[in-house]
Formats: C-alpha cells, structure tokens, sequence
C-alpha cells in the first residue's frame, strides 16, 4: 500500500510530515528508524502525524516521533511546518489552527509574509511538571552531571517536553555534544531531557544550540528556544521580546513572564514523496 508524505523543515530542523486524515497509517517503531536514517531512508529529525481530532473543540491531533522511534510530546518547529501542511495541502482553510498534542493544546498562525507564529502555552516551572527532582522550584538549579564533568548550572522548564537550559560563554565552544548527551540522561530527569546552550549576547539578542532527547543536535529546537526565554527572562537577562538566532536561523520569542509563550518563524516544504510499505 503506498503512503505519501512530504518532506519539510524549520530553520533546518526536518521532518517527515504524514497525512493520517486522508489516508490510512499504521506505522512501527521499526519503520520510522528505518526511515529517519540519513544514509538508508528519507532522513530527519522527527516525523509529524496529522490526525482527525479526538475532540471537538479543536481542528487536529498532532502525533510526534523522534528518530530513534519514540513518541514525545511537543516540537515548536514543527508545529509551524504542521501549520503550513494542513493549509496548503487543503486539509483546513483556517489560518488560525487548534492543534492537541500531547503535550496540551496549542494554536498556530498562518501570517501573510509566509511566516507562522504560535502559541506555546505557558511554560511548566514546577519541577514535578518538567519531569524534574529537586526540592523545591528554583529559577537556577545546581547538579552534578557526574562523569568527570564538574557541576553545572541549569534552568528547568516544560514546554510541553522536558528542557534544561545552560547559560554558556561562547555557544560555538560550547560541549554540546559531550555533555549534552550527559545530561540527557541524568537521573533527575525521569523522562529524560532537552539540553540548551544559551549564549546572551544583550537583552534582546541571543544565541542557542541544543541537543534534543532521542535525536542529538539539530539544526533549530523551537520547544528550546522557548524555553531558553523563560529561563533568560525569568533570571533577568533579556527582555520580554528576543530574537534567538539557532544554527539553522533565527526564531522571534515573546514572553512577559505570565502566561503563553508565543514563538514566530519560517516553515518550508522540500519534497513529496511516496512510499511502499512492506507487507501492507
């Protein structure tokens, strides 16, 4: 039976976009490994499922899954490219798209200048929301990454996934590789975690790297630049309006400290493709 889907990306962060409204989908963890693989099969960093709603006060259920085959909560940069497939592909003529996901409901809209804007919510900051152990809520936390690495300094926040956030120097010098795949896994992070390299340049501007739980550095984390911000403006080093620029570009971030986090920026289609799949 073939299965289409398209190929799209945010500031680089690229995925695999699946139409389960229109056509049937079962899919394996086994598959999506298979076809996250960037020398075996089409290649990214999360595939996006479109799904008919489970309820009526919403237009979509958006499904998300990493590389590594498992499912997560939220992804700020797909969303964008989830908004730009549904209208485009006609599955919606809104422009202004209520979406659940598992990580809560979320809305997004489609601008004229081609850019989408959305509503994360508001972010999560007591620890048992994040999942994250620790005494009681703290704008700063100190671990122990263990390892040989000595203690660091962290932010703790859910955007709907679990985000650890470091303020570093110089981002490019930064271990994100090395400790971010520490800190992934640390113990006090139960559902493990996204890791965040935030270089402030001033109060406006700043610059972020991040290793994503399942998949590694990626070229742009939305849910990260998100809570990059939270963490900043919370501890007062930005103001509520910042332009966070990510390998792959730049995103703009607005938060005034109380309720949603909104996060504009690009979305882009690649290709369509087709697929058969084995048996089915």
């Amino acid at each position: 039976m073939p299965l289409y889907f398209s190929k799209m990306h945010g500031l680089g962060n690229d995925f695999m976009v699946i139409d389960a409204v229109r056509q049937e989908v079962t899919l394996t963890k086994q598959e999506i490994k298979r076809w996250g693989d960037r020398n075996f099969g089409i290649g990214f960093d999360q595939l996006l499922i479109v799904e008919p709603p489970s309820r009526p006060d919403v237009d979509f259920r958006y499904r998300i899954f990493n590389q590594d085959g498992g499912e997560v909560e939220q992804c700020g940069n797909g969303a964008r490219c989830f908004a730009r497939f549904v209208f485009d592909k006609g599955l919606t003529g809104k422009q202004v798209i209520t979406v659940e996901t598992a990580g809560g409901v979320i809305e997004l809209r489609l601008r004229d200048d081609g850019q989408v804007t959305v509503d994360m919510g508001r972010p999560r900051l007591t620890p048992g929301d994040v999942p994250f152990i620790a005494d009681e809520q703290e704008t700063i936390y100190h671990i122990d990454p263990g390892e040989g690495w000595g203690p660091v300094e962290i932010g703790a926040v859910s955007m709907g996934n679990p985000h650890a956030v470091m303020k570093v120097e110089d981002v490019v010098a930064a271990p994100v590789h090395e400790l971010g795949a520490v800190l992934e896994k640390h113990d006090q992070f139960p559902a493990r975690v996204n890791v965040g390299f935030l270089q402030v340049m001033n109060r406006r501007q700043a610059r972020l790297r991040v290793f994503e739980r399942g998949v590694g550095e990626t070229l742009a984390c939305g849910t990260g630049a998100c809570a990059a911000m939270v963490v900043a403006h919370l501890n007062d080093w930005v103001d509520e309006e910042l332009e966070i620029e990510l390998p792959g570009g730049k995103l703009h971030l607005s938060w005034n400290g109380h309720g949603s986090v909104m996060m504009t920026g690009p979305a882009e289609f690649v290709f369509d493709g087709i697929l058969s799949q084995e048996g089915k």
